[in-house]
């Protein structure tokens, strides 16, 4: 009878277990590399991938890390992010999102603030990426990097030399730098080209620009140059050399202006594509996105420190004005 009674109760809690895990939801592990924090960036990911039904602390895990804009460790962040076994990665920058499909190209990739998607070889084209990735491209319009160069001109029009600062790391640095010839002889300056991989190239980068006679910098997107926007805007301000950015939080932290692509929405949407995976969805076939929009910040601020009036045509096509 004792024994009897022991297989009931056995039987009872194996079938209480079994109710309970069937009323379980899996939980879901996504991974997710951006340049820096990114609270902004978080919120939408995050409600991006509760529109497709996938909550925190449900039946959803994300795992993060951050790279800094430093490159070299970039490979073991990502090894990281693999250990952990998500069925998706979120990959900002072009960077991260080549060392993540380099590393794991098995595991769907949906990039966010990636150049040129195409050139890096992360997808086969735009309309239907194929393979394993998708996401949501910075390609720069025809004409982009003129537009910049044609916007810092009317800021300050007597410059006939001006510096660009590259980061020879970047893996889409060498399409834009072919592009400062032509720029050059419509706008009628010359480019003076400095590089800097690391903070402590900056000041030497700044130093050869002034030395040679520079009116002004243009300092081309890249990750690191977003992470260390504070030493930059300084160096700019110490030697008065007005700054064309490509990152409008830049300018927000007292850069003097900047023009690049209106990122409003990447984030969202990038949690929206991860839900669309995890529920089966192959990567390949959605398409990759761009911006629609550019957006033009001025600091007025920062224009007054340095003796410069802004053009009323330009403060005419600000999206933002800093006063």
């Amino acid at each position: 009878m004792r024994r009897r009674r022991t297989l009931v109760v056995i039987a009872m809690c194996l079938i209480l277990f079994t109710s309970q895990a069937e009323g379980q939801q899996p939980v879901h592990r996504v991974g997710v590399i951006w340049v820096t924090e990114n609270p902004e960036g978080e919120r939408g990911l995050v409600e991006g991938l509760r529109e497709r039904g996938y909550v925190v602390g449900q039946n959803l895990q994300i795992e993060y890390r951050y790279s800094q804009g430093r490159t070299e460790q970039i490979p073991t962040l990502v090894a990281e992010l693999v250990a952990f076994g998500p069925e998706a990665i979120v990959a900002e920058a072009t960077s991260n999102a080549v060392a993540v499909h380099a590393t794991a190209p098995n595991i769907p990739l949906v990039f966010v603030n990636v150049g040129d998607p195409v050139a890096v070889g992360l997808v086969e084209n735009l309309a239907r990426p194929g393979g394993n990735v998708t996401g949501f491209a910075l390609i720069l319009a025809e004409g982009f990097a003129g537009k910049q160069f044609q916007f810092l001109k009317a800021i300050v029009p007597q410059a006939s030399r001006i510096a660009v600062l590259f980061n020879p790391t970047n893996p889409g640095i060498q399409r834009e730098r072919a592009k400062l010839p032509d720029i050059g002889r419509l706008l009628e300056v010359e480019f003076l080209v400095v590089e800097a991989s690391k903070p402590d190239q900056f000041e030497m980068a700044f130093e050869t620009a002034h030395m040679q006679g520079a009116d002004a910098i243009n300092v081309f997107g890249d990750p690191l140059f977003v992470v260390q926007r504070a030493k930059l805007v300084q160096l700019a301000a110490r030697y008065r050399m007005p700054a064309m950015y490509h990152n409008p939080v830049t300018v927000r932290d007292g850069g003097l202006i900047a023009y690049g692509p209106s990122r409003a929405g990447f984030w969202r949407g990038a949690g929206t594509y991860v839900g669309k995976i995890l529920k089966g969805e192959r990567p390949g076939d959605l398409p990759v996105h761009q911006p629609t929009r550019f957006d033009l910040i001025v600091n007025l601020k920062t224009a007054e420190v340095l003796g410069i009036t802004v053009p009323p045509s330009i403060l005419a096509q600000a999206n933002e004005v800093i006063e």
